[in-house]
């Protein structure tokens, strides 16, 4: 087997999954929730309000939740820069059951910033558990919505993942220290 062989595989396999999980949306009630998730993942809208509602309810560690909501910002902005220079185009394969603002795929923004502020959670920088077993399985199901949806292929997602949790990890020790 040689590389273009991998390739063709891992492309193949990407395609199957991506049909596999987007069939779930014909159940009215998965597309229903599916859409709602991307909605409110679009720009990390939902992690950025999130953030900004924790540093208005939170005085003790507003510059936490505010360092915490602009590496979860910037995570996105990564990805989009990203998607600018590899320019994969959406899946063509199925019928998208929402609408995207742009053209490229990979990686997926939504999940970058889903995983960036799960991250920063995990991190600690916010303490309460409670905090993280919330945030975690919305940002799986988030991901997960835009499989659902049919505008990612899995391989967008789980780099979008790793390009979140990547960004927080080098951001982790500025969202907690003093320093300017």
């Amino acid at each position: 087997m040689d590389e273009v062989d991998v390739v063709e595989g891992v492309r193949g396999l990407d395609r199957r999954l991506l049909s596999a999980l987007h069939a779930r949306g014909a159940d009215p009630r998965v597309a229903r929730a599916a859409r709602g998730l991307s909605r409110a993942g679009e720009h990390g809208l939902l992690w950025l309000a999130a953030g900004l509602v924790g540093a208005a309810a939170d005085r003790e560690r507003r510059r936490v939740w505010l360092r915490g909501t602009a590496l979860t910002a910037g995570a996105h902005l990564a990805s989009m820069g990203v998607k600018r220079v590899v320019r994969r185009p959406r899946p063509a394969h199925v019928e998208p059951l929402v609408r995207t603002v742009g053209r490229h795929s990979f990686p997926s923004s939504h999940a970058s910033s889903a995983a960036a502020a799960v991250a920063v959670v995990a991190h600690g920088a916010l303490g309460a558990p409670v905090l993280l077993s919330a945030a975690a399985p919305l940002a799986a199901a988030m991901c997960l919505s835009r499989l659902v949806v049919g505008v990612h292929y899995p391989s967008d997602v789980a780099a979008g993942v790793v390009l979140g949790a990547l960004t927080a990890r080098l951001g982790a020790h500025w969202v907690v220290s003093g320093d300017g």
